[in-house]
């Protein structure tokens, strides 16, 4: 009984080619992971950065009140972290009942999106301090949660 020695083989393999592809998504097809764990996670870390924005005015002496009250850079983290909790709310619902989900969450988004800021009892620097960190929340969030909706609620 004679016994072949295994040999190795010395077939060229690219990088990745024996692992299996995933499939590519369509475009305008919603992300897999869902709304949840991505948008949280947008969430937390535009917190953080409007909270660094923030603090960043308050060292450069700009006055960070409204109606008397300080705004504290914590405040910003919270703010942000609600707002983002009901941007993905809103995500949710259009997703589950609008026809075209991702335009109706833009569409929402620019129509209310500046209004607080704006309209807030204090004065400029601090408007412009409030609107510069909502533009960071908003770069960070919303194309995520745009990601992850689909372009058009498929139909039953």
């Amino acid at each position: 009984m004679t016994m072949a020695a295994a040999t190795p083989t010395t077939e060229a393999v690219s990088v990745g080619q024996d692992r299996e592809q995933a499939p590519r998504r369509e475009a305008g097809a919603p992300s897999k992971q869902g709304l949840l764990r991505p948008g949280l996670a947008a969430a937390v870390v535009a917190a953080l950065a409007t909270s660094l924005v923030a603090a960043a005015a308050g060292a450069a002496d700009v006055p960070l009140t409204i109606d008397g009250e300080e705004i504290p850079a914590t405040g910003f983290a919270v703010a942000t972290l609600m707002c983002s909790a009901v941007g993905l709310l809103l995500a949710g619902a259009l997703q589950r009942w609008a026809p075209r989900p991702r335009a109706a969450f833009a569409g929402v988004l620019i129509a209310a999106s500046f209004v607080p800021s704006v309209s807030a009892d204090t004065d400029t620097a601090t408007k412009v301090v409030l609107v510069a960190t909502h533009l960071v929340a908003a770069a960070i969030v919303v194309p995520v949660i745009v990601r992850s909706l689909p372009a058009r609620r498929p139909r039953p």
